[in-house]
């Protein structure tokens, strides 16, 4: 007579169901071959696209419209869909803020950099920007290195006081992926010259490694784009230029590296400086008991002097560097007058003779 237990009674499911028109237009804005560009909006920085860009998309990506089945019938068009987008306030109409051509331009720009609101919430082909009013999901990813980024910061600030084998495994860390790094663009420098010499083509390896927006898997592509045909392809003078320009850079490189001395002077100045890094230690430091660098400026030319005079090396030091200067200019004036004395009175006592 009781309730029935609520296990009894049927599941219900209180997931939200996905929204098609949301998912349409999260998977729209997200592809690459939609052009897109941002630009400020009432102080407010947004992403947009052209309406005629959106209408080409569309009619060559037919799987994204089989998402609003369930929205569109059978006879609707692309200028439905925006109108459903609109209607869904999932975009906004809006125009460019400068109409009128700057001194000295031919035509307005592409893309403007400021844009405001229009009434008309009409979608059209013609001359008309649409701005994303809904904010991208955030992937997985970037939540985590929003995490990383700080402990990360704090670590390198706090690279001193790690111990010496974590200083070593960071410190050739960095040299390995900095070596990786500037090998892998010079790499591809140099195939790209040599094949832009040799047949006039331009190929890239890892064509999206300086890209500033492209997902991981097209980061790391290896395998150059198709080549395309260059309207106007290298001339041979160019070539030819460019490369003995190379063959001239390379031969100064070579006949002007520096000597032997210098580089071994170099590299132990390098190696000083890495060593003091790695070898720091805070309990050293705090206690006073830090190594300090001794001074050794003047070391050759005291050698000089002592070797130039016959004297040992283990004099005292002032007998190089005077402890008064004041005493030191007195004496020699006095010596100076002495020796003109004695040399006054010789020739008065010749003059007698």
């Amino acid at each position: 007579m009781g309730r029935k237990p609520a296990s009894s009674q049927p599941a219900k499911n209180h997931k939200k169901d996905l929204d098609p028109v949301l998912t349409f237009a999260e998977k729209t804005r997200d592809h690459k071959e939609l052009e897109s560009r941002w630009a400020v909006l009432q102080d407010t920085r947004v992403e947009y696209f052209r309406g005629k860009d959106f209408v080409t998309f569309l009619k060559s990506h037919n799987e994204l419209k089989r998402i609003l089945d369930t929205q569109l019938s059978a006879q609707d068009t692309e200028e439905d869909i925006g109108n459903l987008l609109l209607k869904r306030k999932l975009i906004c109409r809006c125009d460019r803020v400068v109409k009128t051509l700057r001194p000295g331009k031919k035509k307005l720009s592409k893309w403007p950099a400021r844009l405001e609101f229009l009434p008309e919430h009409v979608f059209s082909v013609d001359d008309a920007f649409y701005a994303w009013t809904f904010e991208k999901r955030r992937p997985l990813w970037q939540t985590v290195l929003s995490f990383l980024v700080p402990i990360i910061t704090l670590g390198c600030c706090l690279f001193p006081l790690f111990p010496q084998w974590c200083k070593l495994v960071v410190f050739y860390l960095c040299l390995t992926c900095l070596a990786v790094i500037f090998g892998i663009l010079f790499l591809r420098m140099a195939v790209f010259g040599l094949v832009w010499i040799l047949l006039g083509k331009s190929v890239w390896f890892f064509p999206n490694i300086l890209a500033e927006v492209a997902t991981l898997s097209e980061l790391f592509r290896f395998w150059p784009e198709p080549s395309k045909d260059e309207d106007n392809p290298p001339q041979w003078t160019a070539r030819v230029a460019l490369a003995i320009g190379t063959g001239a850079i390379i031969w100064f490189c070579i006949h002007h590296a520096p000597d032997e001395a210098a580089r071994a002077r170099y590299q132990k100045k390098v190696s000083n400086i890495i060593d003091d890094m790695l070898e720091w230690s805070p309990n050293l430091a705090l206690s006073g008991k830090q190594e300090e660098v001794p001074i050794v400026m003047y070391e050759p030319l005291i050698n000089m002097t002592g070797s130039a005079n016959g004297t040992s090396q283990e004099g005292s030091d002032s007998d190089f560097f005077p402890q008064d200067p004041e005493k030191s200019i007195m004496d020699d004036g006095l010596s100076n007058d002495q020796g003109e004395n004695e040399s006054n009175a010789e020739q008065k006592k010749n003059l007698k003779n």
